[in-house]
C-alpha cells in the first residue's frame, strides 16, 4: 500500500519486512547491519528510520543528489537505490505536510574507536579512557557531531536518547564492539549543551535511563541528564606553580590545608550557591591572606543529594552543576595556582549510590558492583561497592584520577574511606562477608586498585599528591608501591585527631591522668607521612564544633582552643583545618547554610582567626616547623613526663635552620619560673604565644624572649613563664 504524498515503493523490496519491523519496534540487535549505506548486487542502497517523514531524498555531504527513497513502514522506515558508486556518509532531506528538515545519517559513518582502543580496553591498561568513552565533540569523516561510547557488555541493545531525538531509542541505536562490550555511535549535527542518557535493554528487559558514567557535565539536580560538552578549554597560566611542585619533595614542604564545602563556605544574600567565579573572587584571597597553602574541597563531582556532601557521587567526571559550568572550576583552579594556592579534591572510589540513573545494575546486571551483597553492598551508607577485581571498573576509576590531574590541573586527591576498601569485613558481622582467596579479611583486589591508581597518578603527573583517609593500622599506606606500600603520598593521622581532641575535652584537673593521650602519638608519628586533620567529620552529627569540644567556661574554651591550634601547628605532620574552625565557629556545621561570618565582629573569634593566620605564616617561613614533618630527625622531646603540670615541650629542627621549641601548658594555672631544657645556650625569641592580647588572651609571657643558660651539672635550660592554657614557641637566635 502506498501512502499519498510519500515516495513510491521500489520493486522489488530492498529490505526484508522482518528487518523493518525489528527496527521500528526497537528490537533489532544490530541496526548497523540494516540502516545506513549497503551494497546489494553491486548497487549501493540506503535505509533510514526517520519518524514523521512522508518523503525522503538522499544527498551526499557535498550536496549532490543521490536518490529517492521509498516508504517501507508508516512509522518512518525508508529504503532505495543510490546513484553514487562509492560508499560514503550521506544526509537526507525529509518532508511532510508540516515542513521539511535535514538529517545526516549516523549509520553511514564508520566507527571512531579503533582496534588499539579495543586491545588496551580489553587488557584494562587504557590510560586515556576519558578521551574515548562518554560524549566527545569531534569532526568525523567530513561532519561535525558527538561520538557517544558506553560500556554495557550484557546489553542486547543500547541507544543514546536525548533532546535531539525526542528521547526515542529507535533513532540512535548504537554499534556494539563485541570484543570489549562497548557500544558507540557518532551522531552528526549536534554540538555542546545537548542533554542525553543511555537507553539500555538488559537481560531482564529495559533498565531505567542511565546517565553517562564518563559525562563531562550534568544537569542540575533534581534533573539527572548528562550534557554534551568539551573538556575545559582553559588557557592555563599556572606553569610556575606546577613547576614548583614537580621539583620539590612535598614531605619537606609546608602544607597547610583549608578544607571547604563549596556549597556552604559562603552564600549569596538570597541563600543561593556562589558560582566558581564568585568563589574565586572571595575564597582565594581569603586563603592567601590566612596563609593556607592548599584548598581541599569536599567532593564537587556531580551528586543528586545535597546532604550527602558529595560523597554519594553519580558523576565522577563532571564538576557539579550547582556552581556553574565545568569551565568555571578550571578558572578557579587556575586562579588559585596563580595565587600560589594548590587545590585538592576529595575523591570517592569507595562506594557509589544506587540511584536509578547511576551505575547501579548499569546494563541490567551487577556491572560496576558485585552481585553478592556481601561484597557489593555497603551497610554503613546503603550504597554499592565497586568491583575492584573487574579490570574495566578498575580502569574506570584509575582513569578518573588521571582525568582530574590532567584536565583540571588538580594538585592532589584525598581518597575517602580507604579503610572500608581494604577490609572485606568492614562494618560487617560474621557471615556477612566473604574471605579472600587466602582465607583472610583483606580486600586484595582493592589493594591492587589503590596501588595501580597511585602508580599511574605519580607516574604520569609528577607534582600531584594523593592522601589516604585510612583509620586503621594498615602498614605502609604512604610508602611506595615498589617497597610494598599502597603508594599514597600522605595519610590522615586519625589517631592524632581522636586522642588529642579527647584530651582537650577533659577538665584540666583530670588531664594529668591522661598524659598518654598526647605522648602516645609520637611513638608512630613517623611511621607514615601524616596529615593532621581537624576535618568536617569532627563538627557534624551532634559532635559540635571544635570550640564546643574544649572543656570549661567560655574563657577556658577559647584559651584551650588557641593552645591546641598552636600545639598542632608545632606537632610533626602537615596541617588540615575545616572551614569555620579558623574563627571558632560556635554552631555545628550544616551544608544548608553559610558559615557564621558575623562572629568575626567579636574579639574572641577574630583573635582565633588572627592566631591561625600567624601560625600558618610562621609554619611557612620556618623550615624547622615543616621541613622534617615526616622524619624523626626533625623532632626531639624536651619535656614528655610532666603529667602533674600537664606540660609538654619538644624541639622542631631542620638542617641549616634555627630550631624551634614548642611548649604547651594545658592547665589554667600559669607556671612561673618554669625550667625548660633547651639544646643551645643563648637567646630564644618568643615567636608565638597563644595568650597574647592580640589573640584574645591575658597577655602573660616572657617579654618577647628568654635566655638559656648552661647548667652546673651539664645541659642547658631556660626559666620562663608558661601562660595558662597556652602554647608558646621559641626560636633560637644565633
Amino acid at each position: 500500500m502506498t501512502t499519498k504524498g510519500r515516495s513510491k515503493k521500489a520493486e522489488p523490496a530492498l529490505t526484508p519486512q522482518s528487518e523493518v519491523e525489528a527496527v521500528v519496534a526497537s528490537a533489532h540487535g544490530d541496526v548497523f547491519a540494516v540502516l545506513g549505506v549497503h551494497e546489494i548486487d553491486q548497487t549501493l542502497i540506503a535505509r533510514c528510520f526517520i519518524p514523521h517523514a512522508d518523503a525522503v531524498t538522499v544527498f551526499t555531504l557535498a550536496g549532490k543528489k543521490a536518490g529517492e527513497l521509498a516508504s517501507r513502514h508508516e512509522a518512518g522506515f525508508f529504503d532505495g537505490k543510490l546513484s553514487i558508486r562509492k560508499r560514503q556518509p550521506i544526509k537526507y532531506h525529509a518532508r511532510n505536510a508540516g515542513g521539511e528538515w535535514w538529517v545526516t545519517d549516523a549509520y553511514s559513518f564508520g566507527p571512531v574507536l579503533g582496534p588499539m582502543d579495543d586491545y588496551f580496553i580489553a587488557e584494562g591498561s587504557h590510560l586515556r579512557l576519558f578521551d574515548k568513552l562518554g560524549a566527545h565533540l569531534i569532526d568525523h569523516e567530513g561532519a561535525s557531531g558527538v561520538n557517544f561510547a558506553v560500556w554495557a557488555p550484557n546489553a542486547s541493545r543500547v541507544s543514546v536518547v536525548g533532546d535531539f531525538n525526542e528521547w526515542d531509542g529507535r533513532r540512535h541505536a548504537m554499534r556494539k564492539r563485541v570484543d570489549t562490550g562497548i557500544w558507540e555511535l557518532f551522531v552528526p549535527d549536534i554540538g555542546a549543551g545537548r542533554i542525553y542518557k543511555f537507553e539500555i535493554i538488559g537481560p531482564g528487559g529495559k533498565v531505567p535511563l542511565k546517565a553517562d558514567p564518563f559525562a563531562l557535565r550534568a544537569e542540575l539536580r533534581p534533573d539527572t541528564g548528562s550534557i554534551t560538552d568539551h573538556p575545559p578549554a582553559h588557557d592555563w597560566g599556572d606553569e610556575d606553580h606546577r613547576a614548583h611542585w614537580k621539583a620539590v619533595d612535598p614531605r619537606r614542604q609546608p602544607i597547610s590545608i583549608y578544607e571547604v564545602h563549596a556549597g556552604s563556605w559562603q552564600r549569596r544574600d538570597d541563600g543561593s550557591f556562589l558560582s566558581w567565579d564568585e568563589m574565586a573572587d572571595r575564597l582565594i584571597p581569603y586563603v592567601v591572606d590566612m596563609g593556607f597553602t592548599h584548598i581541599e574541597f569536599l567532593p564537587i563531582t556531580e551528586h543528586p543529594y545535597d546532604p550527602s556532601w558529595g560523597y554519594q557521587t553519580t558523576g565522577l567526571y563532571a564538576p557539579s552543576a550547582r556552581f556553574g559550568e565545568p569551565e568555571g572550576f578550571a578558572r578557579f583552579v587556575d586562579g588559585a595556582h596563580r595565587a600560589g594556592v594548590g587545590v585538592i579534591l576529595d575523591w570517592v572510589p569507595a562506594h557509589f549510590p544506587t540511584d536509578a540513573h547511576g551505575l547501579s545494575r548499569f546494563d541490567g546486571t551487577a556491572l560496576y558492583e558485585h552481585a553478592d551483597p556481601r561484597k557489593g553492598f555497603h551497610p554503613d551508607w546503603n550504597t554499592a561497592i565497586y568491583n575492584f577485581g573487574r579490570r574495566e571498573v578498575l580502569a574506570y576509576l584509575v582513569n578518573n584520577a588521571l582525568f582530574w590531574a590532567e584536565k583540571y590541573h588538580l594538585d592532589g586527591l584525598r581518597v575517602d574511606a580507604v579503610a572500608s576498601m581494604l577490609y572485606l569485613d568492614y562494618s560487617r558481622k560474621a557471615g556477612e562477608w566473604i574471605p579472600n582467596e587466602k582465607g583472610g579479611r583483606e580486600n586484595l583486589e582493592a589493594v591492587d586498585f589503590l596501588r595501580k591508581m597511585n602508580a599511574a597518578v605519580y607516574g604520569t603527573h609528577p607534582g600531584i599528591m594523593t592522601i589516604a583517609e585510612e583509620s586503621t593500622s594498615w602498614p605502609k599506606v604512604s610508602h611506595p608501591v615498589h617497597e610494598g606500600g599502597l603508594g599514597f603520598g600522605f595519610k590522615w593521622n586519625m589517631g592524632f585527631m581522636h586522642d588529642t581532641l579527647e584530651y582537650m575535652a577533659r577538665e584540666p584537673v583530670h588531664r594529668k591522668h591522661h598524659h598518654n593521650d598526647i605522648t602516645f602519638g609520637l611513638l608512630y608519628a613517623f611511621s607514615e607521612n601524616f596529615v593532621l586533620p581537624l576535618s568536617h567529620d569532627e563538627v557534624v552529627h551532634g559532635k559540635g564544633t571544635l570550640l564546643a569540644k574544649m572543656s570549661g567556661d567560655d574563657w577556658q574554651k577559647f584559651a584551650t582552643l588557641r593552645a591546641y591550634y598552636a600545639f598542632m601547628w608545632g606537632y610533626p605532620g602537615k596541617k588540615l583545618l575545616f572551614m569555620g574552625q579558623e574563627f571558632a565557629q560556635r554552631r555545628e556545621w550544616s551544608e544548608e547554610r553559610s558559615l557564621d561570618w558575623d562572629l568575626l565582629g567579636a574579639p574572641a573569634h577574630e583573635g582565633v582567626r588572627t592566631l591561625i593566620r600567624d601560625l600558618n605564616r610562621s609554619y611557612l617561613a620556618r623550615p624547622a616547623l615543616h621541613a622534617r614533618d615526616c622524619e624523626g630527625e626533625g623532632f626531639e622531646w624536651l619535656i614528655a613526663d610532666d603529667s602533674a603540670n600537664s606540660v609538654f615541650a619538644w624541639l622542631r629542627k631542620a638542617p641549616d635552620a634555627p630550631p624551634v621549641a614548642v611548649i604547651s601548658n594545658f592547665t589554667p594555672v600559669p607556671r612561673i619560673d618554669y625550667s625548660v631544657p633547651l639544646p643551645i645556650a643563648g637567646k630564644w625569641r618568643e615567636i608565638m604565644n597563644t595568650d597574647a592580647a592580640i589573640y584574645g588572651g591575658g597577655g602573660a609571657g616572657n617579654g618577647g624572649a628568654v635566655t638559656a643558660h648552661e647548667l652546673e651539672g651539664g645541659g642547658v635550660a631556660a626559666r620562663m613563664t608558661l601562660p595558662p592554657l597556652a602554647t608558646i614557641m621559641l626560636e633560637y637566635e644565633a
